[in-house]
């Protein structure tokens, strides 16, 4: 079987590939019209997020068999045609899921102690010892919506932690030892944090919008390690003004761009990004933790991520 390899990742993924007797090509700069243009040669092709796989690309690879993504969402992908074309979607989410699990942590703990502001000020001659008082995680109810891979593994880093772990998710009976599974209504009623830990899909596109965080019962703190389509931004704009949502950590932002490697996209080389006010919003806040989506690209993960990719092609072509 002949791979095409459209983004680098770890070495290993070439590597045991070839072992195994599979021919590899790599083209990590083409465009997409390009890759068009030769991807009836390939039986399977290996890609991260670098451009949308639709119907008028899949209609062209008329060898393919497999098509691996190396992460866990596959939104990029229009899944439905290539099933209906025989074509295997190999994804990863056991790759990266505590490296996600463990980002989610730390963006809570540092947004209860104030980590980032208080850094910032002692790097700044500033020494706030009472306008730094932090808050405990012990005690407080935290929920989830989905309870996926990501999900629960971050409800497994809670363990010790003396929380209540709730999540919603449109599966039933997903709920273990770590987590219990409630409704939608009784997470809003109870939760002090909430952790997004959906993928992108037409029910999760602007969820949390002004009605959505008004129905929580309490304030609360909010994480977003998932898609940033997730999240319309005013509004939670608006919640942090209010007091309503107490502070954000955010991995993802719904400014991304869909290959996930660039925020905006600039109008020509030499243009000025224009920040929407939002977004300014966020960057000045001082109960906002930011990062450029990366909570499951971990020197860990970047291994785990090609080694799965392997072995489901091992099990499901050897």
């Amino acid at each position: 079987m002949k791979i095409l390899h459209l983004d680098t990742n770890h070495p290993l993924l070439i590597n045991q590939l070839k072992d195994l007797g599979f021919i590899n090509d790599e083209d990590y700069t083409s465009s997409k019209e390009e890759i068009e243009a030769k991807i009836h040669n390939y039986d399977g092709f290996i890609i991260r997020s670098r451009f949308k796989i639709d119907a008028p690309f899949l209609d062209k690879a008329t060898k393919l068999k497999f098509i691996g993504r190396v992460g866990a969402g596959l939104e990029n992908i229009a899944c439905d045609y290539a099933e209906s074309k025989g074509i295997a979607l190999i994804a990863a989410p056991e790759g990266n899921r505590n490296a996600v699990g463990e980002h989610a942590l730390g963006m809570l703990l540092s947004l209860f102690n104030k980590l980032n502001k208080a850094d910032k000020e002692v790097r700044n001659g500033k020494w706030l010892r009472e306008e730094n008082r932090g808050i405990e995680l012990d005690g407080k109810t935290v929920g989830l919506i989905g309870y996926g891979n990501m999900g629960k593994a971050f409800a497994k880093k809670l363990r010790g932690f003396n929380v209540d772990v709730l999540c919603y998710d449109i599966k039933p009976n997903v709920g273990d030892a770590n987590c219990k599974q409630v409704s939608l209504q009784e997470l809003q009623e109870k939760s002090n944090v909430l952790s997004l830990h959906t993928p992108q899909t037409s029910l999760t596109k602007n969820m949390i919008d002004q009605r959505f965080i008004n129905n929580f019962k309490n304030n609360f703190w909010l994480l977003n390690t998932a898609r940033g389509t997730s999240v319309v931004t005013k509004d939670l704009v608006s919640a942090l003004k209010k007091g309503k949502i107490l502070g954000a950590g955010l991995d993802v932002l719904e400014y991304e761009k869909s290959s996930f490697e660039n925020l905006f996209k600039k109008q020509s080389a030499s243009s000025e990004v224009e920040i929407p006010d939002a977004f300014q919003y966020l960057i000045e806040a001082e109960n906002v933790i930011l990062s450029p989506h990366v909570a499951g690209w971990t020197v860990e993960s970047k291994e785990k991520l090609a080694q799965t990719i392997v072995d489901k092609i091992i099990k499901k072509f050897c």
